[in-house]
């Protein structure tokens, strides 16, 4: 198991720190230089004393790993409790600065989470949401994104209001399935416990003992993000998540994402966890994809 299928385990280690790992029975050796057989030795450990407590160890485990090390310089176990879903299983974070997010989102009233798309932000913040619905803390979820993608509106949509508004919310919906059985939603959409709509229908509202989340902050005005921000009452948590380099306003329009940051920046009780192209858990592509277009943009 810590070796993984043909050794892939190893191989990935040995990839990403440049080092050599020869195995004979159970006896793993390492060559290379000192500092990379040092940390590779951590990072081997480390899994090995996951798998005593959980009998389980998948790749994104290793790249996890791995990713403390390159934060960090050195092998070291995160700290963070993992987050306990409706479903079997728990959600660890797989990177320092997902480490730091979960803490923040626990600790703090209102938090933002800015980078690209893929680190883990509206996932994580959902699966929260989840759990502390879960263990009574909040007594509702309300999820909520500004209806504007890629120069499109509401009108060119077919259908009525909800099927018009699906399609901006389905990212989501896809969270939610991922922390809550399918039957489960249902139930608490129909009876109010959950709820997901376009930050418009926010307006005029006062939210107490909820868990809010603003997804896709970054295509908010100036003003709605103002709007949404005063929407906080008693027991109440927001989380706003948003990709400043994918802003679909019109030309001149500034985001209310890149405002918040600059305005709210030292104000108590708010904390912003940046997250990079390091972070990206989908797919490698992925992060390929993203930091080929910010050396572009450079």
């Amino acid at each position: 198991m810590l070796f993984g299928e043909h050794n892939a385990h190893l191989h990935q280690i040995e990839d990403t720190l440049g080092v050599h790992i020869a195995t004979r029975g159970n006896t793993i050796s390492l060559s290379g230089a000192e500092q990379a057989v040092k940390t590779a030795q951590g990072v081997i450990t480390q899994l090995w004393d996951k798998l005593e407590r959980t009998r389980n160890l998948a790749s994104g485990e290793v790249d996890a790993a791995l990713r403390f090390v390159r934060k960090n310089g050195h092998a070291q176990a995160d700290t963070t409790d993992p987050i306990k879903t409706a479903r079997s299983q728990d959600i660890a974070p797989r990177s320092p600065n997902q480490a730091a997010y979960i803490d923040a989102m626990r600790t703090h009233e209102m938090v933002f989470g800015i980078g690209p798309a893929g680190t883990g932000k509206t996932y994580l913040a959902v699966a929260l949401a989840v759990s502390m619905y879960k263990e009574g803390l909040i007594d509702r979820l309300i999820f909520c994104r500004p209806a504007v993608e890629a120069g499109e509106n509401l009108g060119f949509l077919p259908g009525d209001m909800q099927e018009k508004i699906d399609p901006y919310l389905r990212p989501i919906y896809d969270a939610l399935h991922d922390s809550m059985p399918g039957d489960q939603i249902a139930k608490k959409v129909a009876n109010g416990d959950i709820e997901i709509a376009p930050l418009a229908f926010m307006r005029g509202r006062t939210l107490k003992n909820a868990f809010v989340i603003l997804d896709e902050a970054q295509n908010t005005t100036s003003m709605q993000m103002k709007m949404f921000l005063t929407r906080m009452g008693e027991g109440t948590r927001m989380v706003i998540t948003g990709d400043p380099s994918q802003v679909d306003l019109k030309p001149g329009v500034q985001s209310g994402l890149h405002e918040a940051r600059n305005i709210l920046r030292n104000v108590e009780g708010v904390a912003f966890v940046e997250f990079g192209t390091e972070d990206v858990i989908r797919h490698k592509m992925v992060g390929r994809i993203v930091k080929a277009y910010e050396e572009h943009k450079r």
